[in-house]
């Protein structure tokens, strides 16, 4: 599928020339920082050395005095409390984090993740059911519970202190618990709105710990399980989440906890860890039991002592195979029935009765690769339609479920990604609802793949010393991504060496210059085998490290390639 290259809007001069005059940074550096907001040197430093230090105060966020009191007398008075949580990496490292700090305060302690098919997202009746038979006195939900009116009603009506830790979007109305931590709801000050489930649950830990004058180190050093979340939950690494995904990561590649080690062990990892490892390595093995089996595997696995990780990481790895498996294979059959279809409608939205729910939304995701446009995948549970939607750049597809909502039992989600459930006989009413509602409102420039590129660069640039300045920006992730440069009017040395018929490697030059850059293309060997030799071409590319047995190879990482004219 061609990709549109958009160039991100140029800085002004004059910030790009004092900043490469204060940093001792070419101009192409300086302009970067200049599109990401940063245009003086004091800003510069805050951005190059971040500190803990700069961390907002928890007492900003609404209703943080109340869920800390109420925190504090259950462990003062030795009360029952349940951490909950969802069973995705944003929900699993939640509960884990929470947990091994509280643990060190209190004894009568545990934890709930519901089960995905038995009873789906969100604050269950089930896990409210088990608090009370079992006593507990204050339930602390993370990464859930910020629509679930009736489970809180349940919990009141039974006795039951909930405190909730979200970061996903209200309603019109919230629930009546006991206290709400969300930095997007009403009335919430709170300066950075963008923290993951996981971060959200950690500010009120750094509350607990400032009222009660308990030394940050001791939740500092499970920053590493917030990286974790950050990464995976694919919230904005800027502002905080860049501050404590930088300080996590940091502690995941010099002392990470037990569980993180084996994972990272079973993984086969041995480079220094970066956002996309976590995302890509360690997020599927997390999520792998909650869509395949009970997500309270990785909890143990997270929270346990070096004698049990191991265990825990060789099933954890074991599941994310079986999950690779359910994947590809569904994801073969969807596109095959996408292309069966054709092409002419701008939406996807697919039902089959056998695929497996916990992998639809990986299934969805896999088709907008191929098929840039709105997706839903839907399977069946329980004799209902149950699904989950993902988007393209731009285009809400929240709000467009939302439109369709006469037709559905429950929905919830954001502008990106979405689950929604509805009644079998409803799914080709949905079809044809939602393709009306995704055909009115996306504009055409929506079903178009864009890559945003940061600056024109002349190879020249492309050195060591411009690759270590662009390290010091990690870590990069959504709204702070790795700088992408284009370079005009190259040549590809002949014979590049293609990989797995799909992928290629090899060397380019400029006319002007002896010098050769090393390359690889993923999913590029087609563009790539109608190259002549003598024929100039446009690349796009992110510049990357090799360190293969110590011996450190700088690679244009090609993203995109068009011919020049």
């Amino acid at each position: 599928m061609e990709k549109k290259w958009v160039h991100k809007e140029a800085p002004d001069n004059n910030v790009v020339k004092s900043l490469s005059k204060s940093l001792n940074i070419n101009r192409y550096l300086s302009k970067i920082l200049a599109q990401r907001g940063i245009s003086t040197f004091d800003q510069a430093k805050a951005f190059f050395r971040p500190s803990l230090d700069m961390l907002h105060d928890p007492f900003e966020m609404l209703n943080m005095d109340k869920a800390v009191n109420r925190l504090t007398e259950a462990i003062f008075n030795k009360e029952k409390i349940l951490i909950y949580g969802d069973y995705d990496v944003d929900g699993i490292t939640s509960v884990s984090l929470t947990f091994l700090f509280l643990s060190e305060f209190s004894d009568p302690l545990e934890f709930y993740i519901p089960d995905r098919g038995a009873e789906g997202y969100g604050i269950s009746e089930k896990g409210i059911n088990y608090a009370n038979e079992q006593g507990f006195d204050l339930i602390i939900a993370l990464d859930v519970g910020i629509r679930a009116m009736a489970r809180a009603d349940q919990a009141k009506s039974l006795g039951i202190d909930l405190i909730i830790c979200d970061h996903h979007l209200p309603g019109s109305i919230t629930p009546d618990a006991f206290a709400i931590l969300d930095p997007k709801q009403d009335g919430c000050n709170y300066p950075f709105k963008e923290l993951s489930g996981c971060g959200v649950g950690f500010k009120l830990l750094e509350g607990f710990c400032q009222q009660n004058t308990i030394d940050k180190s001791q939740l500092y050093k499970y920053l590493d399980l917030l990286a974790v979340s950050i990464a995976c939950d694919i919230v904005p690494i800027v502002g905080e989440n860049r501050i404590l995904c930088f300080y996590g990561i940091k502690k995941l590649n010099q002392d990470p906890s037990e569980g993180l080690r084996s994972l990272i062990k079973i993984s086969g990892r041995k480079d220094l860890l970066n956002v996309s490892d976590l995302v890509f390595s360690l997020g599927p093995r997390i999520n792998a039991t909650g869509r395949l089996s009970h997500a309270k595997e990785a909890v143990k696995l997270l929270i346990g002592s070096s004698e049990e990780t191991e265990k825990y990481a060789d099933y954890l790895n074991s599941r994310n195979q079986e999950r690779k498996e359910f994947d590809q294979s569904i994801t073969a059959e969807a596109l095959k029935m996408i292309s069966e279809e054709g092409l002419r409608k701008k939406s996807t939205v697919l039902f089959k009765e056998s695929w497996h729910k916990g992998v639809i939304g990986i299934v969805a995701s896999r088709c907008i690769e191929s098929y840039h446009r709105p997706t839903v995948i839907l399977t069946e549970s329980e004799g209902k339609a149950t699904g989950s939607a993902r988007s393209v750049a731009g285009f809400d597809v929240y709000k467009a479920i939302a439109e369709c909502a006469e037709l559905l039992d429950r929905f919830g989600g954001h502008m990106h990604a979405a689950g929604l459930t509805l009644p079998l006989e409803n799914v080709e009413k949905f079809i044809k609802k939602f393709e009306k509602v995704v055909s009115s409102s996306i504009l055409p420039d929506q079903l178009i793949p864009k890559i945003e590129i940061d600056t024109e660069i002349s190879l020249d640039y492309i050195h060591f010393k411009t690759q270590n300045i662009i390290s010091q920006m990690a870590p990069f992730g959504p709204q702070h991504l790795a700088p992408l440069f284009s370079t005009k009017n190259v040549l590809i040395k002949s014979n590049p060496t293609i990989m797995k018929e799909k992928h290629v490697k090899g060397f380019l030059y400029t006319q002007n210059s002896t010098r050769t850059h090393e390359f690889i293309g993923f999913g590029l060997a087609e563009k790539i085998a109608d190259v002549k030799p003598d024929q100039p071409l446009n690349i796009a590319y992110h510049l990357e490290v090799d360190n293969y047995l110590g011996h450190r190879t700088l690679i244009l990482n090609l993203k995109d390639i068009r011919f020049h004219t």
